[in-house]
């Protein structure tokens, strides 16, 4: 679950099913009452109908939290993570670093920092179509040391500098659940 479609998809859901929910998160659902097998198949049923998964495997489970906490980030936190990213996502999710960026790598062919780049872009793509800050301001947003080095990462991803960028109006920009996903068409 990477958007509150996808968040108030799951609590209909649940509501159609009887099921009383305590939150409903990014990538989590806590239940208040236990779940039996037939509830459960009815709703993976139904998640897989409105185009979404039920994860029982927990490393699957740890990489969408992975992706949830990276996307709560980039695209919906206003607060500038000054901290090493690597250590924020070990403290949030109560792993090691390296076990999770090994496990992100093997599992989704891509690593954690590409990941966090493929967004951070999109980011910026949103930022310069808004029009509401400059680049240096998106600078200091998206956490640059510096406005040639978001100018460079985003030229090495997209082909463009970001003012050139501002001037194509047309340019798409992806969705939030196809970003960083290998088998999204670009």
């Amino acid at each position: 679950m990477v958007s509150a479609r996808c968040k108030s998809a799951v609590k209909e859901e649940l509501k159609k099913l009887g099921l009383h929910f305590i939150v409903v998160d990014l990538g989590e659902v806590e239940i208040m009452e236990t779940i039996s097998l037939d509830q459960r198949d009815r709703l993976k049923v139904a998640l897989l109908n409105a185009g979404l998964e039920l994860m029982d495997d927990k490393r699957a489970v740890l990489i969408e939290r992975i992706k949830n906490v990276i996307v709560e980030m980039v695209h919906h936190s206003e607060e500038v993570i000054k901290i090493n990213f690597s250590v924020f996502l070990s403290e949030k999710l109560n792993h090691d670093y390296t076990y999770l960026a090994n496990l992100f790598s093997e599992v989704q062919g891509t690593t954690i920092e590409q990941f966090i780049i493929s967004h951070k872009i999109e980011r910026i793509k949103e930022l310069i179509i808004y029009g509401e800050l400059n680049i240096t301001e998106i600078a200091w947003k998206m956490n640059y040391s510096s406005v040639a080095h978001l100018s460079n990462q985003f030229k090495k991803v997209t082909g463009l500098s970001p003012s050139h960028f501002k001037q194509l109006k047309d340019k798409r920009r992806s969705p939030i659940e196809d970003i960083g996903n290998l088998d999204a068409i670009k």
